[in-house]
Parts: structure tokens; sequence; C-alpha cells
């Protein structure tokens, strides 16, 4: 995976490249480094690429890029491997346990297909 810093034209916020889309398989995940943070980046079945942190609160464990990613009603998710809580993959919120969440970053996609990962969201 590659980590160069890039501003885009358009967002002032520094994102970093960690990979090209075709390198995260559809309903799964990859880790990348970004501003010293291990985040987990997922494409979904539709395309839709999200990033959250790797870390899982659960287990206590850095696995959530190996979870697996599906729906429940409209919610892109990922499970985490360990113990199988749901995460929303637009806010990090735990669909379990409402008062768990991990961070959520902003993800873009370039016209030639590079991901990028910005900071952190505000998950409201």
């Amino acid at each position: 995976m590659t980590t160069t810093s890039q501003a885009t034209s358009s967002d002032p916020t520094t994102y970093t490249v960690v990979c090209r889309l075709d390198q995260v398989e559809r309903e799964g995940g990859v880790v990348a480094l970004v501003g010293g943070a291990a985040v987990a980046v997922f494409r979904t079945y539709d395309d839709e690429v999200f990033a959250l942190d790797n870390y899982d609160p659960f287990s206590r464990a850095s696995v959530l890029a190996r979870g697996i990613v599906g729906t429940r009603g409209d919610i892109s998710f990922v499970a985490s491997p360990m113990h199988k809580q749901a995460f929303d993959l637009r806010t990090g919120h735990c669909l379990d346990d409402a008062a768990v969440r991990v961070p959520a970053y902003d993800v873009q996609v370039t016209g030639d297909g590079q991901v990028l990962v910005g900071g952190v969201r505000s998950n409201s």
C-alpha cells in the first residue's frame, strides 16, 4: 500500500493515497497506515468505499479489516472477525451496542481509481 500525502484541489484536508480501488476486493477490506494510525478501508458490493479505525474495541485487537462486510437493511457494516459485533461503515457506530463506536475517516476515490483517506469524520 502506498502512503504518500496529497492535498486535493477541492478540499484543504490532507489525504493519503492508500491503494487502487481494484486492490480492495468487493465486500472486503485492507489496512493502510494513515498518519500513524492503522485504518481499515472497505469496498462494498456496490463499489462504495469506507474507512474505519482498524481497532476492534471488543477484542482489543487490530482486526476490523479482516471482518465480514454486509448490510442490515440499508446500512453497510463490517462484522468483527473476533466477536462478530457489527460497525456501521458510514459512522463507525456499533450496531450491537449503541455505546460503542470506532472512528470513521473521510474517503475519496479519484477518477483514475486511487483510494485516498483523509481525517477522522465527526460521528454524529
